[in-house]
């Protein structure tokens, strides 16, 4: 077979887009589709067919890539896309939908005779743009050979699993590694908040533990972020990331573990987010310590 593809792919937000792109340079034929059409519409211009429906952008497919806001969004457009999905399509589910929710989107795949695969990624709008996401991936063996074209052209890893993608295997991994990255922009947002209130150059904070076991990269980028006011575009959305915080506490409360930093995690994102920073990048939740907004 072919290892060129048709791949639909519903969703084309900050990661949507760049996949499908990436799909594209990668020589796959790309029917993409997004509720508001006008942020699928770009697309266009690098050879995507553009589709008003997700029906309309699941026909003829061999793989289907969703990259939604949540869990119910997903179900609710395959179930739009459900009369022209063809037994036997191999379906790559990248939404972070929690271990409910991909439960509940395998059911959906059994039901209409899906090769279903729970494959989240880690990575945010840069590394998405350079195809440099790593795929978190579960399922089956038997399609591994039409999604796997998919996975190399979106990520520059693929990290398997697990061979049922109903038991969420990946999106477990995936809530993990969120649970350490939400809580590190939060720690770094509240940092820099308490260097402002007592006075201190944020700069003299960051050169001090520069170079020790203190120190790590992602600080660094998200401070420059805050400091210098590039919030937007975002590399992943003050929403969004409330949204995967919630799906963490979730989780946690499900088997028995209380993950408090999560949760305090949670309300600065989603209070960040009521003051009008939910499309800016998750490090505004910055603002959440204060007020008022302030300066940097």
């Amino acid at each position: 077979m072919t290892d060129k593809l048709t791949v639909s792919v519903l969703g084309t937000g900050i990661m949507g887009a760049a996949m499908a792109r990436n799909l594209l340079r990668a020589g796959h034929t790309v029917r993409a589709w997004n509720r508001t059409r006008a942020k699928a519409e770009p697309l266009a211009a690098d050879g995507a067919h553009v589709a008003g429906t997700p029906a309309e952008a699941v026909e003829s497919a061999d793989a289907v890539l969703t990259m939604l806001y949540d869990g119910p969004a997903t179900l609710e457009t395959m179930r739009q896309a459900a009369p022209a999905l063809r037994r036997g399509t191999v379906w790559a589910q990248s939404t972070t939908a929690g271990v409910e929710g991909v439960a509940e989107l395998a059911g959906f795949a059994r039901e209409h005779g899906l090769l279903f695969y729970d494959a989240p990624v880690l990575g945010t709008r840069q590394p998405a743009e350079a195809g440099q996401l790593t795929v978190l991936a579960a399922g089956p063996a038997e399609g591994r050979d039409t999604v796997a074209p998919v996975f190399d052209a979106v990520g520059a890893r693929t990290v398997w699993a697990g061979e049922d993608g109903a038991t969420a295997g990946a999106t477990r991994l995936k809530l993990v590694a969120n649970s350490w990255v939400l809580a590190a922009t939060t720690a770094a947002g509240e940092a820099l908040a308490l260097a402002k209130a007592l006075d201190v150059a944020p700069d003299g904070f960051l050169d001090l533990i520069a170079g020790g076991p203190l120190d790590m990269g992602y600080l660094h980028a998200k401070a420059r972020m805050i400091l210098d006011g590039r919030l937007t575009p975002a590399q992943f959305a003050v929403t969004t990331a409330a949204k995967d915080a919630r799906l963490i506490v979730r989780a946690g409360e499900q088997h028995g573990v209380r993950l408090d930093v999560a949760a305090a995690s949670a309300e600065r994102f989603e209070r960040a987010g009521a003051r009008g920073h939910g499309d800016e990048d998750m490090a505004a939740a910055y603002y959440a310590s204060f007020d008022d907004d302030h300066t940097t």
